[in-house]
């Protein structure tokens, strides 16, 4: 049997009339038949190859560091390596399963969520949701700017009087307090009669965002069937929200549904590269991910419909103490909440399509290193979920997974760290490590390590109508060479700074959640060096031990210690506004929606968004 034939015996080809829903069969009433063996088999699956590719890379590791024999740092850096494999392992195989799912099914949603096929668009919407925009110190203008559009269509497809806007305001600031009762006060009186706007504003953020939530739950949650959450940032068009909420209406045992979100189009130059490089990773991952996960799907905490009854029943929070004294709330609230609704025996999924909402992304190397730490404290709270009575084992693996996302960081210092030393006071490096095996090991990681992008690269290089979305298949491959040397030069300097994070968090060090700088600004060299002269120190003094001692170690030593050691010039340059004209102008970083921008950008042109005009003459071979 072909690959394509063992892909399509996993999920077989839909027929085009059964991908429309029937009028015989209203929203209510749809079901998809259980497929419990087909989901356990999948997972198994998963599982074995993930287990097998672990302990095939740390023999490859253990035969790479066989020389000199097998000692106390031969060990301990096994024992590293074995630390960062996890989430490198995980990605790998979600990318080949997502890459295998879109070349060999014709409709790769279906494949991972059938019921999205079976909900046509003109479901009757007869649930009451209410549409939860979370905001803390933002700006109120910037948000009704990108509110409007949404009420508009949904105004417009004549389901308006369904949906109800709540602003659920932390905002401590007392300048910004006051503008947004007096903005959103304007839009409610703007909206009357149309959509009923809510606007309440707490004077202490107790329990950061699911604090937010949870007190609209006791307050207003039994007056609705779902609730929509929205980040400041979040943008969706009324289609989106329909989709969603139709999908919700079709199956009552789905307790989250959560939208594939991707970037919006940016100005600043490090948001047009990241986002580039996030739109290729999220694509195969996300798709192979829910192929397993099935109904233990992720929960991102916005851009999601939850179903409030069983939401505010099963998913409130616990208080974590502190020396059982300080109270402590849970910063990353929103994986705990999916395993606790999959726990409670509802449903979790993700509809992995691109067209269901935008994010802006931090502006900055340093506004997304501030946003980074505060998901790495939340993702190690985790900790104490583990062994809680009662979740599924895929739940499990996904909270243990977030903390190795983040524990794997100082593991890869530590691996760079103590390789240094092994290779520097060594006779040889040969003394240390077979080149054969290690150079093998090498190229698998690193293969690995991009997998994710890799695979989207292909699909998109493979489908005409995906390359002339990126701008042309010459100007994607150049995007995707700067992407590739800006990950290389980014990923360690986050898991530097993760690994200082971690070590003060030892001794009591905590984030908070405050407003996101979302305009991008110039970073001057005193700004830069600030916050990054522990990493270029690191980083220096890594590549100048080996130039004193091993300089032939150098071109490895690269991949993880040239980010930290540029870390301030790379911090002041993907700031710079004037490269990010320049990038705007040349395509670097483009995406589809800057080739043809969808109507709602157009209408809207918020300055995050400007570049949605199409690039003049983009580069092309």
């Amino acid at each position: 049997m072909t690959v394509r034939g063992v892909i399509s015996f996993a999920f077989p080809s839909r027929d085009k009339k059964s991908s429309r829903v029937s009028k015989h069969f209203p929203p209510q009433a749809i079901t998809v038949p259980a497929a419990g063996n087909e989901l356990f088999g999948r997972r198994l699956l998963f599982a074995v190859l993930f287990l097998s590719t672990m302990a095939g890379l740390l023999a490859l590791a253990a035969l790479a560091l066989e020389p000199g024999g097998f000692g106390a740092v031969d060990i301990a850096l096994l024992a590293l390596f074995a630390v960062t494999l996890p989430w490198t392992v995980a990605g790998f195989w979600n990318a080949v399963i997502g890459l295998l799912i879109v070349r060999c099914c014709d409709d790769p949603v279906a494949a991972v969520m059938p019921m999205a096929a079976l909900v046509g668009g003109d479901a009757q919407v007869t649930a009451s949701t209410a549409i939860l925009l979370c905001v803390r110190n933002e700006a109120p203008e910037r948000m009704i700017r990108n509110l409007e559009p949404m009420l508009a269509g949904l105004d417009a497809s004549g389901c308006g009087g369904r949906f109800s806007l709540y602003v659920l305001s932390d905002s401590g600031d007392a300048a910004i307090a006051s503008s947004e009762e007096a903005l959103f006060a304007e839009l409610a009186a703007r909206w009357r009669d149309r959509i009923a706007i809510i606007y309440r504003r707490r004077a202490v953020n107790t329990g950061y965002k699911a604090g937010n939530i949870r007190d609209f739950c006791e307050r207003w949650g039994s007056s609705h069937d779902f609730a929509l959450t929205l980040d400041a940032d979040s943008l969706m068009t009324a289609d989106a929200v329909l989709r969603l909420v139709r999908i919700m209406q079709a199956n009552p045992r789905l307790g989250i549904l959560q939208g594939l979100i991707v970037g919006l189009p940016s100005r600043s130059a490090f948001a047009r590269i990241f986002q580039f490089g996030m739109r290729l990773g999220m694509r195969s991952y996300t798709l192979g991910s829910a192929w397993w996960q099935g109904d233990c799907g992720p929960y991102w905490g916005h851009n999601a419909v939850l179903r409030l009854a069983p939401f505010t029943e099963h998913c409130g929070l616990p208080v974590l103490s502190k020396d059982g004294a300080d109270d402590r709330h849970i910063l990353s609230h929103d994986q705990i909440e999916a395993v606790l609704m999959r726990a409670a025996g509802y449903e979790v999924r993700v509809l992995p399509r691109e067209d269901l909402g935008w994010e802006e992304n931090p502006p900055t190397l340093i506004e997304f290193v501030g946003r980074d730490l505060r998901w790495c404290q939340g993702n190690m709270q985790y900790r104490s979920f583990l062994t809680l009575p009662g979740l599924k084992p895929v739940s499990r693996y996904q909270l243990a997974l977030a903390i190795m996302m983040f524990i794997g960081s100082p593991a890869w210092i530590g691996l760079l760290l103590l390789g240094t030393l092994a290779v520097a006071f060594s006779d040889t490096p040969a003394n240390f490590i077979d080149a054969g095996p290690g150079m093998a090991l090498f190229m698998c990681v690193l293969i690995m390590w991009f997998a994710p992008k890799i695979a989207s690269a292909i699909e998109v290089l493979l489908d005409a109508d995906l390359r002339r979305g990126f701008g042309s298949a010459g100007l994607f491959i150049v995007n995707l060479m700067i992407e590739t040397l800006f990950s290389i030069l980014l990923c360690p300097i986050l898991w530097f700074g993760h690994t200082i994070f971690l070590v003060k968090s030892l001794f009591g060090r905590e984030i908070g959640w405050n407003g996101q700088v979302r305009d991008g600004y110039a970073v001057p060299f005193t700004l830069a060096l600030r916050h990054f002269w522990p990493h270029t120190l690191f980083g220096s003094a890594v590549l100048g031990l080996l130039l004193a001692t091993q300089p032939g170690a150098i071109p490895v030593a690269l991949f993880l210690a040239a980010g930290p050691a540029l870390a301030v010039p790379f911090a002041m340059i993907t700031a710079s506004p004037r490269l990010g004209r320049l990038a705007t102008r040349l395509g670097i970083g483009r995406l589809p929606e800057e080739t043809v921008a969808p109507a709602m950008l157009s209408a809207l042109a918020p300055p995050a968004a400007e570049a949605a005009a199409p690039v003049p003459r983009p580069i092309s071979v």
